[in-house]
């Protein structure tokens, strides 16, 4: 039975349900006895397996085909009237063309399935910075992680009223996992996300990057708010004061792991904490107060599981205990238990491999293969985290005294300095790269620019989203939050990483809320104001090396390598030809004019 009486809901599930033509339609009320029912269903058809109950309570395992392990960038869409309108960093298809070759095949698709209908809330129930989605799909699994990831069910509907149209429609089938035919397509200008052929997370759950990224900052832009690849952190004074930052970094730069920090020692004993407000995505806007706000508007966790253990990432690893749902990882058979890479350092002998192979782990890891896939993942409920902050459920969100902007540099950007205003702030957060690794496919060393970590989810064109932030910073004024760039990635020259890094990126921390609340000098450099070496602690650091000679090293500024950084900065602004706002512009010819 329908759980709404808006029309507009009524209206487009009677028409995909005409479209897709399902068996069955269940509506998704959110309730204990709906989900057990389902979650049992889901077990019994062989979609989940049940965890050792005892030692991972309410935990399933979940195993997607071999062609369907991550987001395929390739095969996602923004469709606008226009190809200028999604932008060159955008894959672009015609509305109507896209419209009419997926019609096709969702014509049908769930013929002998049941069509499941998911209200749910991106952001607290009753926020006024929260939006509201309806996910049809025909998958448990996604049912499942959505309950998870977002508020789901009847209290969804609370925020979107009887009348209201404005809400996220969002349409996912399995279909037949075909990789050629998988799609997901995004159609902004009507609120729409399509996702075809896919079962893997990142494609399928649509609240998250399709919904809470590229929907969410297309209409950000028109509403006077922002959507943003950003974790959200509060940083505990002994005093009992929390000052909240967001902070944007491209993959594998350590982004839930800054996100879940625990202060070092010397930090932890004078009553320093750390709170963890979101780890992914933030949406930012005004305050009654004039003030910059941000909530998450997730509700849980989707964490990549290898590189996760006790030392990287406690709080991480502690969220996944209970009623968690772990995906393409590996099966300890030994306790029914689930293993990754870099868990710890012992695989299991009578190991389940994330294909589905029994294998030997240890001569399977021998061998170089991996247990457990690159990708693989956790979905965890963020009250499950130790240091999940009070204000996680709050309304209003919390207020945000500085942005922090990174990436991974060997020698170009020094461990930290500060945007010299909000303008030349947004120039920052639009040059961000990082260097390619042996990690990555092809050569080692390539800067890769990933400006504000947006590069695959802003859902229009990114120069129109730069201009969007230009407006904001005037929109907020003297009220904006101070903007800072870090670079915990600096190398020696044997190659290896200089800062400790985890943990002790708190001392970074430490100097920037000091800066943001005008209580910490700086000096001024070419790039921006950086700290005085004394400024930054490093009390307990020297079995690590660390001196005060170090960090002079740390935030030392080669203007050669900014000289060879501004030629980069050029190429990839030539791309958004006269759309490249005229202050940025401005901003490029002033740093270069200061480095030379």
């Amino acid at each position: 039975m329908a759980l709404t009486k808006n029309p507009n809901v009524l209206k487009w599930v009677e028409e995909t349900v005409a479209l897709t033509k399902p068996d069955n339609i269940v509506w998704i009320d959110g309730s204990k006895a709906q989900l057990d029912a389902l979650t049992k269903e889901s077990v019994d058809i062989g979609e989940i397996l049940p965890l050792n109950q005892e030692k991972l309570p309410g935990c399933y395992y979940h195993r997607t085909k071999v062609n369907d392990v991550a987001r395929v960038e390739d095969r996602t869409f923004i469709c606008t009237p226009t190809k200028e309108e999604a932008g060159p960093t955008n894959n672009w298809a015609d509305p109507t063309e896209i419209k009419a070759k997926l019609t096709k095949l969702y014509d049908g698709v769930m013929k002998g399935r049941t069509a499941y209908v998911i209200p749910y809330s991106m952001g607290p129930i009753g926020s006024p910075l929260a939006k509201v989605g309806v996910e049809i799909t025909d998958s448990i699994y996604v049912v499942l992680n959505m309950n998870i990831m977002t508020r789901m069910g009847q209290q969804a509907f609370t925020n979107l009223g009887d009348t209201s149209d404005d809400f996220v429609r969002g349409l996912h089938s399995k279909a037949d996992i075909d990789p050629e035919n998988r799609y997901i397509v995004h159609f902004p200008q009507d609120n729409t996300i399509w996702s075809i052929n896919s079962a893997y997370g990142g494609n399928v759950l649509l609240g998250k990057k399709c919904f809470a990224l590229r929907i969410a900052s297309y209409q950000g832009r028109n509403e006077g708010w922002m959507a943003e690849h950003m974790l959200i952190l509060g940083i505990e004074k002994p005093n009992g004061e929390i000052k909240y930052v967001t902070a944007a970094f491209p993959s594998a730069c350590g982004k839930t792991n800054l996100a879940m920090l625990i202060p070092p020692e010397g930090y932890k004993s004078k009553g320093y904490k750390v709170w963890t407000v979101g780890d992914d995505i933030a949406w930012l806007k005004q305050g009654e107060d004039g003030q910059l706000y941000a909530i998450n508007p997730e509700n849980g966790f989707f964490g990549v599981a290898p590189g996760t253990n006790a030392k990287s990432n406690f709080n991480a690893l502690e969220s996944t205990k209970k009623d968690t749902i772990f995906t393409n990882v590996a099966l300890n058979n030994a306790d029914n238990t689930v293993w990754w890479e870099q868990l710890d350092k012992n695989p299991p002998v009578d190991a389940t491999e994330w294909k589905g192979s029994k294998v030997n782990g240890v001569e399977w890891k021998a061998k170089g293969e991996n247990l457990a896939h690159p990708n693989s993942r956790f979905t965890a409920p963020a009250k499950n985290c130790p240091c999940v902050s009070s204000e996680f459920d709050n309304p209003k969100g919390v207020p945000i005294s500085a942005i922090i902007f990174g990436g991974r540099r060997a020698k170009t950007a020094p461990l930290v300095y500060q945007a010299f205003d909000w303008e030349h702030g947004v120039f920052v957060g639009s040059i961000m790269a990082s260097e390619t690794t042996a990690a990555a496919a092809g050569q080692v060393g390539v800067v890769r620019r990933d400006p504000f970590a947006m590069l695959p989810f802003c859902g229009y064109n990114m120069a129109e989203y730069w201009a969007h932030w230009l407006n904001i910073g005037k929109q907020l004024g003297d009220k904006a939050p101070k903007i800072f760039n870090v670079n915990w990635f600096r190398t020696g020259d044997d190659g290896k990483f200089i800062w400790p890094g985890y943990g002790d990126n708190m001392r970074v921390l430490d100097w920037i809320i000091e800066r943001a609340t005008g209580n910490a000098e700086a000096v001024e450099t070419a790039i921006g104001y950086e700290p005085k070496p004394s400024d930054i602690n490093i009390d307990g650091l020297e079995s690590d090396g660390i001196t005060n000679a170090v960090v002079t090293d740390l935030l030392s500024v080669d203007k050669s390598l900014w000289q060879e950084d501004v030629k980069g900065i050029k190429e990839f602004y030539a791309k958004f030809g006269d759309k490249l706002p005229k202050e940025l512009q401005k901003q490029l010819d002033n740093l270069e004019t200061r480095v030379k």
